[in-house]
C-alpha cells in the first residue's frame, strides 16, 4: 500500500504522460508519451522544479491554487479532480465518525424499497444493510462473516458474485476507482487502508486494475448479469447519498426492460426465504 505522498507524484505522471502533446498545439513526442514536465510546469504557471519535487514525491503540500492549476493543465475530469484535492489535503473534511453499522432510518428504508432490489454500503463498499431482494439477487449476506460483507471483496472472491456480473471487468474497475477516490478521502481509515492492502497483495486483478490509476465515482448506470435461476437480466442501478449520513450509500435497482423485469418479478417472489439484515 502506497503513501498519499507517492501516489500523488504516480497520480501525477500518469496523467501527465496520458495526454496528447498535439491537443496543445505541441510536436509530439517520438520516444516517451504525453506532454514534458515543462510543459505542464508551463500551462500551470509554476516552475519545472516544483512539477519535478511533486513527481518525485519529495514531500511538498501544493496549495489549493496550485492543485487547481495543476487539475486545469492535466485537463482532469471532475472525479480526478477532486481525487488529487483530497491526495494533497485540499478539500475540507467531514470529521464526524464513519459508518460502520446502518443508521436505523436508513435500514427501514431499505426494507420499505421493497420489492426493489436495495442495500446500504458504507464509502469501503461493506454492506451495512439489505432486503431479501437484494439478498436474492446477489448473495444471501446474512450467511456471510460480517469481514466479508464488502461488495469489492464479493465480486473479487465469492465464486457465486464472480461470475455474476457479464462484463465483470468493468464493474471491476470501476468499484476499485471508487475504492481510490474513497482512500484519498479517508486516509485514517484503517480498516479502508487494510482492505486495499489484502486485496493488492493477495488478488492479482485487482493489483493490476489498482495501479491503473482509474478515479471514478459511478453512481448511475446500467449493468447485465447472470443469475444462476433467473438467467441473464438488465438492471439500472441509481445511488444515493443522504445529507445526514454522507458516509452511507443507498443503492437501488430496477429492471431495465421487460424480459428482466418478469425475470426479478420472478426472484421478488422467491424472495421470502432469504435471510434478514442482522443488528
Amino acid at each position: 500500500m502506497t503513501t498519499p505522498t507517492a501516489e500523488l507524484a504516480a497520480f501525477l505522471r500518469t496523467r501527465r504522460e496520458r495526454l496528447n502533446p498535439r491537443d496543445f498545439g505541441l510536436p509530439p513526442r517520438r520516444r516517451t508519451p504525453g506532454l514534458r514536465r515543462e510543459d505542464v510546469a508551463a500551462l500551470a504557471g509554476i516552475s519545472v522544479d516544483y512539477v519535478v519535487r511533486l513527481e518525485q514525491a519529495r514531500g511538498l503540500r501544493p496549495s489549493a491554487d496550485v492543485v487547481e492549476a495543476l487539475a486545469g493543465a492535466l485537463r482532469l475530469a471532475p472525479d480526478e479532480r477532486a481525487y488529487l484535492f483530497d491526495l494533497t489535503r485540499q478539500r475540507p473534511r467531514d470529521d464526524g465518525e464513519l459508518a460502520t453499522t446502518a443508521t436505523p432510518p436508513l435500514a427501514g428504508l431499505v426494507t420499505d424499497l421493497s420489492p426493489l432490489p436495495a442495500m446500504l454500503l458504507n464509502h469501503r463498499y461493506d454492506v451495512l444493510a439489505w432486503n431479501p431482494e437484494m439478498a436474492r439477487l446477489l448473495v444471501d449476506f446474512g450467511t456471510l462473516p460480517p469481514a466479508r460483507r464488502n461488495a469489492m471483496w464479493l465480486c473479487l472472491a465469492h465464486p457465486r458474485v464472480r461470475e455474476f456480473y457479464v462484463d465483470r471487468e468493468t464493474v471491476v474497475r470501476e468499484g476499485i476507482a471508487h475504492l481510490r477516490a474513497a482512500w484519498a478521502a479517508h486516509p485514517d481509515d484503517r480498516a479502508l487502508t487494510g482492505l486495499i492492502r489484502e486485496l493488492t497483495t493477495g488478488n492479482a486483478e485487482f493489483a493490476r486494475l489498482w495501479a491503473g490509476q482509474d478515479v471514478k465515482v459511478n453512481g448511475r448506470g446500467r449493468k447485465v448479469v447472470r443469475h444462476p435461476e433467473a438467467g441473464v437480466l438488465t438492471l439500472q442501478f441509481e445511488t444515493l447519498r443522504p445529507v445526514q449520513d454522507p458516509d452511507q450509500l443507498l443503492v437501488i435497482h430496477r429492471a431495465a426492460d421487460e424480459e428482466s423485469q418478469a425475470a426479478l418479478d420472478r426472484l421478488t417472489r422467491a424472495a421470502a426465504p432469504a435471510s434478514a439484515p442482522t443488528p
